[in-house]
């Protein structure tokens, strides 16, 4: 054999190695191109993430009141008085405070003396024959008549009505809606109304067109007038 037959295998082989190396190397920079770069998304400075499903969102109320709005009027009728301290004479306002203080003792003696103190005996029945608390026992035996106590507080918790005002016979009346239409009252004044009477008083009083029950009537002298039970 001669010398250059013995050179050409190698030189073959040389050639191939070296096409295969360089093919390795073009498939290399081919997929190193096709690599995406990926990075963060971050939100611009200041901005807000959305509610999640979660997240509680109250609801508009329906007919009431809000912030800075004005609470809906009661109906129409005589005028009435929702900030005692500042609508109230001064003589009206210890008047209701001496009956409160003496009903809440629980004690009818202590109502008797705030009774007596303005020297003319308020109105308590229709007939006045009686002692007031005989009269209240007699009424209220379950209780020993301690509760016509727990109603005086009740109506002195509502609001008055300012009757017949410039009057010698001008008064503050309570309970307000004593001197209203039943059938005009709000669906708030009803429950005003259900603290002091029952749900069947109310359907006797709507039968009979009016409020059936105790009111109070204090002068605007500060006098005690009455506390009995309309008929």
């Amino acid at each position: 054999m001669s010398p250059r037959s013995s050179i050409a295998p190698l030189v073959k082989t040389r050639v191939v190695l070296a096409l295969t190396l360089l093919v390795t190397l073009g498939s290399g920079n081919v997929l190193a191109q096709s690599k995406v770069r990926t990075e963060t998304i971050r939100p611009p400075a200041g901005a807000t993430a959305p509610p999640s499903a979660t997240q509680f969102v109250p609801q508009a109320q329906d007919g009431g009141a809000t912030a800075g709005e004005t609470p809906p009027k009661r109906a129409a009728g005589p005028e009435t008085a929702a900030d005692l301290s500042r609508l109230l004479p001064a003589p009206v306002l210890r008047t209701r405070q001496r009956i409160l203080t003496a009903a809440r003792t629980g004690d009818l003696q202590a109502l008797l003396e705030v009774m007596r103190a303005s020297g003319n005996m308020p109105v308590f029945s229709h007939t006045q024959k009686q002692d007031p608390a005989a009269y209240w026992k007699e009424n209220y035996p379950d209780s020993e008549g301690v509760e016509i106590l727990s109603i005086l507080i009740s109506l002195l918790e509502t609001e008055p009505v300012h009757v017949d005002a410039g009057s010698p016979q001008e008064m503050y009346v309570w309970p307000y809606f004593a001197r209203l239409p039943l059938k005009s009252l709000t669906p708030a004044q009803k429950v005003e109304l259900f603290r002091v009477v029952t749900g069947s008083d109310y359907r006797g009083m709507l039968e009979r067109g009016r409020y059936v029950f105790y009111q109070v009537g204090i002068g605007a002298d500060g006098m005690w007038r009455y506390f009995v039970a309309s008929e």
